[in-house]
């Protein structure tokens, strides 16, 4: 697990969600990333876990639809995880994570417009059906006159 968290505000997802700083677990590793002499012996690599299922910060319906739309992100437990590697230090590391998580959450449960189905206007119609008449008068003048198959 990790130590003291230096997010230890609330992270504001989008204007009505908010999740708790400890709801997320960091993990460390040995980062294969950029380190120098230090990526041999320093854990940089953090990755985040985020219990979607059990936080007390989402809604049903949002947890369903984090479930739906990050599915290849959580695990059979219903733990959301984020890994980054792309920094020297784990500090680094850890705040990319994590704005990273606050990203994919925003986007995941920012609400769709619905779409409105629309008509192919009549006018569009008229002159695709205009072009193809060319297009055939066009490839008829190609062929040799007087045969007729």
């Amino acid at each position: 697990m990790s130590p003291d968290p230096p997010f230890s505000e609330p992270l504001e997802i989008n204007e009505r969600v908010t999740v708790n700083a400890d709801e997320l677990v960091f993990t460390f590793a040995r980062s294969g990333g950029p380190g120098g002499q230090n990526v041999n012996k320093v854990n940089t690599r953090v990755t985040l876990l985020f219990d979607v299922v059990n936080s007390p910060s989402l809604s049903e319906a949002q947890k369903e639809r984090i479930g739906r739309m990050l599915g290849t992100r959580i695990n059979r437990e219903g733990i959301l995880r984020i890994v980054s590697a792309r920094h020297r230090t784990q500090a680094a590391n850890r705040t990319a994570a994590v704005e990273r998580f606050c990203e994919l959450l925003a986007e995941t449960l920012r609400p769709r417009t619905p779409r409105v189905p629309t008509r192919v206007p009549r006018a569009v119609k008229r002159k695709r059906r205009a072009d193809k008449a060319h297009r055939g008068r066009v490839k008829d003048l190609r062929r040799p006159p007087g045969r007729d198959d």
